[in-house]
């Protein structure tokens, strides 16, 4: 069976952090896999810098991956943040007032500040 994230994520780790980069739809069929993928990121001890500029669309089951990850990571003591969230899916985190939860940078080089 393919990887129902295969051309939705990507994985780059850079100056002690595991940067996931987002593509396209983040919905139900994503989901299981995203989690998976972003747990993984968190149980290897470092801050998870998740880049949504190219996100098109998040349901609540995205989001709940999201959410799921970054409670994992305070519980690490690790840094979680969204980077360059598109304006679809800031709509659906500014409607669940989770615009107030995470910590959300306008760039790259802004989170990787934020994390020193």
């Amino acid at each position: 069976m393919p990887d129902p994230l295969s051309g939705t994520a990507s994985v780059d780790d850079r100056d002690g952090a595991c940067i996931v980069a987002l593509h396209g739809d983040v919905d139900l069929e994503k989901a299981p896999s995203l989690r998976k993928l972003l747990l993984d990121c968190v149980a290897r001890g470092k801050a998870v810098l998740i880049d949504m500029s190219a996100v098109a669309y998040i349901d609540s089951s995205g989001i709940a991956s999201l959410i799921e990850a970054l409670q994992t990571s305070m519980s690490k003591g690790t840094g979680f943040g969204l980077v360059s969230v598109s304006d679809q899916a800031m709509r659906v985190l500014q409607l669940a007032r989770l615009d107030k939860v995470f910590a959300i940078h306008p760039d790259s080089d802004s989170a990787m500040a934020a994390l020193q």
